[in-house]
């Protein structure tokens, strides 16, 4: 089944999706309160497993935003280079963004399905652990979406994610899951078009 290239230009969603790119540079103009407050509230409203959203939201900024820029500068120093790399690229990014919005499982769905389902408890782990993922992954894409509608731009750091039990400690969540580091800010320069994608064929199977 060959599709022609769509219209994304036909709605304001379908624009956003085609517009977001991952920036990892900003300028220094700030981000009002407000703003932010939209991206978390978007974010929130995102579905989540059993709607129990149990996704946590660290708004990091000024200082405290500096020093985790810091932390991840510093932590490089263990990892192979590839790794380094990465890792000093996603400092540059928080040092650089007037806000950094850092996401967080609580594990309440976790506990709350194992609970609910009288299921072997490592498969229930392993069940629920993947839906509040997959609820949180929901909340972060919402997050990227309403920072494109509103002129911002966004990374999600996913080398954090080597870091994870360090930046959780830092985040004062340390009983919760590593979910997402996102810088927001204007960019530092217009984006480009981004990278080309796959073959939309190579992507799609269709049983009929």
């Amino acid at each position: 089944m060959a599709l022609n290239e769509p219209d994304f230009a036909i709605n304001e969603i379908l624009k956003n999706i085609k517009d977001r790119r991952s920036i990892r540079s900003f300028a220094k103009e700030e981000i009002p309160d407000e703003e932010i407050g939209i991206l978390l509230q978007a974010a929130n409203a995102a579905p989540s497993a059993h709607n129990l959203q149990s996704w946590r939201f660290i708004v990091l900024k000024g200082g405290k935003k500096q020093k985790l820029a810091e932390l991840v500068a510093e932590g490089a120093n263990r990892f192979s280079k590839p790794a380094q790399a990465l890792l000093r690229m996603s400092a540059r990014s928080i040092a650089s963004a007037p806000v950094v919005i850092a996401v967080a499982n609580s594990g309440e769905l976790i506990e709350h399905g194992t609970e609910l389902f009288k299921v072997e408890k490592v498969m229930a782990f392993d069940f629920f652990r993947t839906m509040e993922i997959q609820s949180s992954a929901a909340a972060v894409q919402n997050l990227l979406l309403a920072a494109t509608s509103l002129g911002l731009a966004t990374v999600w750091l996913g080398i954090m994610f080597l870091m994870k039990d360090e930046v959780l400690e830092f985040l004062g969540v340390p009983g919760g899951e590593f979910m997402a580091v996102v810088p927001v800010g204007h960019p530092s320069r217009e984006a480009g078009s981004g990278p080309p994608k796959k073959p939309f064929d190579l992507k799609v199977t269709y049983l009929d």
